[in-house]
Formats: structure tokens, sequence, C-alpha cells
């Protein structure tokens, strides 16, 4: 996490991913496969933006 990094709400997450449904990432959220999430005192989820990128660079083929 940097001062520029951004909490983002799942909705955002699903839509910065072209478009998962939000049934979507909470499976992957079950199975242990979706990117680290932050638990709010409300019970909602946020993702840091850099916790997702890095989400998505692990996710890379070739590597």
């Amino acid at each position: 996490m940097t001062r520029s990094d951004q909490l983002m709400t799942v909705p955002e997450v699903c839509a910065e991913l072209g478009g998962v449904s939000r049934r979507t990432f909470y499976r992957w959220r079950e199975l242990g496969r979706a990117p680290v999430c932050v638990q709010l005192p409300n019970h909602e989820l946020r993702v840091w933006r850099s916790d997702l990128m890095t989400w998505l660079d692990a996710r890379r083929e070739g590597k």
C-alpha cells in the first residue's frame, strides 16, 4: 500500500476485471482465489488497488 493507493469496492473491482459478476467474485473468495480483501466494521469488503494489481500479475501465464 502506498499513499497513492486506493481502496476499491467490490463493484469497482468487478468492473476493473472486465465485468466479472459479484457472485463470481464472492465464489472466488470462498475458494481462496480472490485478491486480498479488507473487511470494514460494517462487513463491507474493500480491495487495495495495489493488491489487485499484484493478484493479477501473479496470474500471468508463462511466468
